[in-house]
């Protein structure tokens, strides 16, 4: 029954603060902030009517909420999204796949808000969606959320960090975010028609800093990054 509750709260305030935001978004100078007001809002939404209980720590690395980083997180369940969202402060935007573009209303709101889609299955296309997105950050600075594995975890244990969203922070000397949602996977893991109890964490690592003037390689950006995500999940 929690699990449908959830599938329920979820639909409903994707509704609600969608809408809302895209109506507010016709009277806002920044486009897509008010969206990004939203998008916190959503997620603690979905949380707290779910009777999710959850936590923030590592706050105090995130110098600035105006500042832009790339957040990158390990992706063990479909609750990563609502409490990476809920618990970071900065006007945040997705890393997200094509397919959800074409999602009733939600795929509106991602667009209006500036959300980044990617076709993982089409090469020349991701690296299209990559490059564009780079000029609208330039344009319009705000903070990434990246799930590096590029899927969600059959089994809990952190994938492979590829590469792609990670080279686009290096090129534009963005600080990178090491991000760890503690206790997603056990509470919902991926295909699972129910949830469990428990208490989510988001747990904040100390910013990678890459705009130092050196030459950075993005495979080895990408190890340190798993180490990162790997020591926060297991402190």
């Amino acid at each position: 029954m929690k699990y449908y509750w959830l599938i329920f709260n979820t639909v409903i305030w994707t509704i609600v603060f969608g809408l809302s935001g895209i109506f507010a978004s016709f009277f806002e100078r920044d486009k897509g902030k008010i969206l990004g007001v939203c998008a916190r809002n959503w997620g603690k939404a979905i949380l707290f009517f779910s009777g999710i209980k959850w936590s923030v720590t590592g706050l105090r690395n995130i110098k600035s909420n105006k500042t832009p980083y790339f957040f990158t997180s390990n992706h063990a369940s479909a609750l990563d999204i609502p409490l990476a969202f809920a618990g970071i402060p900065n006007w945040l935007v997705s890393v997200a796949k094509i397919e959800l573009k074409s999602v009733l209303i939600l795929g509106w709101v991602m667009s209006t808000g500036g959300h980044i889609f990617v076709d993982r299955k089409n090469r020349e296309k991701a690296y299209k969606s990559l490059e564009d997105a780079k000029k609208s950050l330039k344009k319009s600075p705000r903070s990434v959320l990246l799930f590096p594995e590029g899927t969600r975890t059959e089994n809990g244990n952190l994938l492979k960090i590829k590469t792609g969203g990670i080279n686009m922070a290096i090129e534009m000397g963005i600080p990178i975010i090491p991000v760890a949602c503690k206790g997603t996977f056990e509470m919902l893991k991926n295909n699972a028609k129910s949830v469990g109890d428990g208490v989510l964490e988001l747990r904040i690592g100390e910013p990678i800093m890459i705009g130092n003037g050196k030459k950075v390689n993005k495979h080895e950006i990408a190890i340190l990054i798993k180490e990162k995500i790997e020591n926060l999940l297991n402190y």
